[in-house]
């Protein structure tokens, strides 16, 4: 729901439960990536990284979050649990904490943290930090707990604890600190800084994909081994996407943010592992482009599509305006918290179901509608989905309004389209024709019953919407010049509208379950994790993303606006 504060609540989460010397520099000189040993699976880069924490540390994003719901729940999830386990052993390591005082210490501007292995933390870790002042650090002063060891001219320290076989080594070499959990990664990294001809993390080629297709270097860089860390079971475990599938067919990712004063800009390139066979065409991509000027300025959320399928075309018709319905729970994973023992009778009460003969199976219906029918016999160019909400009269209930808008590549037949619809809708809502017969307006026409389904036709766009009003403004729209760039996916939610209407809705969805459980003092997930999260990023107004394609690579851009 924003992610540079995703970015950074993650980063401090982590350092305040144990390990976080995060990003690296683009230095002046040298990069600080030519003295990082090859075989790290993600490498971070910080700009200034000093400044980076005390931004993060000065904002009120920070203060609400650590006094929220969602940062209680997830400090007693299994993820804070074992990075809280990663840090009490560092602490036995090194012989003092690893909290955000150490932190601050050793927070230099540039900055560089390359990590090895998920599992066990190892990482190296080098920041650009005058010698005077990193000999004033809590871990420089401490050195007398640990082993002095000598790589050529330098002289680094180390120390381990026998039980959980951490080690923590760290030197000070020149106006550089380096800190790192394991001996050799140090020594390595002293190694290139004194001249030595050793591998780096530059001359391995998952490096070089990501980095010459994205040669502008931001305030923060993050660049991943995907061939690596996808497999991993850690990732596979704790990444909250689960995403696995589509992740795999990368090889590496680069992802550089942009900081302004009210717009934060991620640029993201996903390097592909094999040459793509297919993508949408220039012209689907444009078409994608300019369905987007359709979009009312009052918009909840948004989202246009290149080169759709009929069949995603007509679920989406279905889902969102022609039969919305909550779906089946998910089957649960998980064994049933309360087991209710009996004193060994079977079957129920049910006495007029027999149980001597399997039940009857009735065949499926195949049978496609005339409307699935006829969104894939046609051409789909783009598609535009467009979401908002709205308190009723009485501020109790939230109603949400819906449109889709989809461009095919030649004009649409008015009276197929209107007579596929009332089909389609006809069973679930009358016995008769009563309801589902077209009324026409001067811009739209609509069903002449209680449901507000209006639809309009201009060219090769039919629109299709449950609220009139807003139809009605993006007809107005229609003649504007598009002034977007090209992208197979373009879309925008806009926090600051939505989050006061998410959090009444979710009230109210959530009430059921927050009675039958009122005994426990877990909070509901959605009204009371995802509102807490909502309620820290306050000052969050929208964020949108465009992704384009090509052969290679994926490339996305996400811009994240404040109010502030």
């Amino acid at each position: 729901m924003k992610r540079i504060i995703a970015f950074l609540l993650i980063a401090v989460a982590c350092a305040a439960v144990g390990w976080r010397a995060f990003e690296v520099a683009a230095p002046p000189t040298e990069p600080l990536s030519k003295f990082v040993p090859a075989g790290p699976m993600l490498y971070l880069e910080a700009r200034d990284f000093s400044t980076l924490l005390g931004d993060w540390n000065r904002s009120p994003e920070k203060q609400a979050w650590l006094a929220s719901t969602s940062y209680e729940v997830f400090s007693r999830s299994r993820l804070f649990l074992r990075l809280r386990g990663a840090s009490d052993q560092f602490a036995v390591a090194a012989g003092l904490p690893p909290d955000m005082k150490i932190l601050t210490e050793v927070a230099g501007d540039r900055s560089a943290l390359a990590l090895y292995d998920i599992g066990k933390l190892q990482f190296l870790y080098i920041t650009h930090l005058p010698s005077a002042k990193a000999m004033q650090t809590s871990l420089w002063q401490t050195r007398a707990k640990f082993e002095p060891r000598t790589v050529g001219s330098n002289t680094f320290f180390i120390r381990r604890d026998p039980e959980s076989e951490r080690e923590v080594a760290f030197a000070v070499s020149g106006d550089y600190l380096l800190l790192a959990t394991r001996e050799d990664l140090l020594a390595g990294a002293l190694q290139l800084m004194n001249g030595a001809q050793n591998r780096t993390v530059e001359s391995e080629f998952w490096w070089t994909q990501a980095t010459t297709s994205a040669p502008q270097v931001g305030d923060l860089r993050m660049v991943l081994n995907l061939s690596k860390i996808v497999p991993d079971g850690y990732f596979r475990t704790y990444w909250l996407q689960q995403n696995i599938t589509d992740l795999s067919q990368y090889s590496a990712a680069v992802s550089d943010l942009f900081r302004g004063a009210n717009e934060f800009r991620e640029e993201r390139v996903l390097v592909r592992k094999a040459e793509a066979n297919s993508f949408p065409s220039p012209d689907d991509q444009a078409a994608a482009s300019e369905v987007a000027r359709l979009v009312p300025s009052d918009f909840g959320t948004y989202q246009s599509i290149a080169s759709p399928s009929g069949d995603s075309c007509f679920e989406l018709l279905r889902s969102k305006l022609l039969d919305p319905h909550l779906s089946a729970a998910p089957p649960s994973e998980s064994a049933p918290p309360q087991v209710q023992l009996t004193s060994g009778e079977v079957g129920g009460p049910d006495l007029e179901t027999r149980i001597d003969q399997p039940p009857v199976q009735h065949a499926a219906e195949d049978k496609k509608s005339a409307l699935e029918s006829l969104l894939q016999e046609n051409k789909l160019r783009a598609a535009l989905f467009v979401q908002s909400t709205a308190r009723d009269n009485g501020s109790v209930f939230v109603r949400f309004h819906s449109a889709v808008v989809l461009v095919s590549d030649s004009a649409w037949n008015e009276s197929e389209l209107d007579s596929a619809l009332a089909a389609y809708v006809r069973p679930n809502i009358t016995a008769s024709e009563l309801g589902v017969s077209w009324q026409n307006g001067s811009a739209y026409h609509q069903f002449d019953g209680l449901w507000p389904l209006v639809t309009a036709i201009r060219g090769n766009y039919w629109f299709v919407s449950d609220d009139p009003e807003m139809l009605a403004t993006m007809l107005a729209k229609f003649e504007i010049k598009p002034d977007r760039h090209p992208g197979v996916f373009i879309g925008e939610f806009s926090h600051q509208r939505e989050r006061a209407n998410f959090a009444r809705f979710s009230q109210i969805v959530d009430r059921p379950s927050a009675t039958a459980n009122a005994e426990s003092s877990e909070p509901q997930f959605f009204s009371g994790t995802i509102a807490s999260l909502s309620s820290s990023l306050l000052s969050a107004a929208n964020e949108s993303i465009t992704v384009r394609v090509d052969k290679d690579n994926v490339r996305q851009t996400v811009t994240y606006r404040w109010s502030h």
